[in-house]
């Protein structure tokens, strides 16, 4: 999970609000959030707001983010039952919306 989170471009960990919370951000904003003490792990992630109800809808490891505005960003349960691919999916989304709204200057490289 880390190692795929941080393969993105110019993807960074830190923890501030605690070492049971591990934030990833692009640029310095927020992409991914993960509760990795948690059991299971549960992870943060931005999402478009219509496709977010949606995938509530259908996965029932969706559900409004935790902590965070609940329109923009899903809290996945990351269970035996939800596929890598699926979730992994929903992380580059949730990097592609963060990066969508960076600077020109900061989107050239990535």
């Amino acid at each position: 999970m880390r190692d795929h989170l941080l393969s993105l471009p110019a993807a960074t960990e830190d923890t501030p609000f605690g070492p049971e919370v591990l934030v990833y951000r692009l640029h310095g904003k927020m992409f991914a959030l993960l509760r990795w003490e948690a059991n299971p792990m549960v992870l943060n992630l931005k999402c478009d707001p219509e496709l977010a109800l949606l995938l509530r809808e259908i996965h029932p490891e969706v559900t409004p983010g935790w902590h965070m505005n609940k329109r923009h960003w899903n809290s996945v349960t990351l269970q035996d039952t939800l596929a890598d691919d699926l979730w992994q999916g929903w992380v580059h989304h949730s990097y592609q919306r963060v990066s969508a709204a960076l600077p020109r200057r900061l989107q050239r490289p990535l």
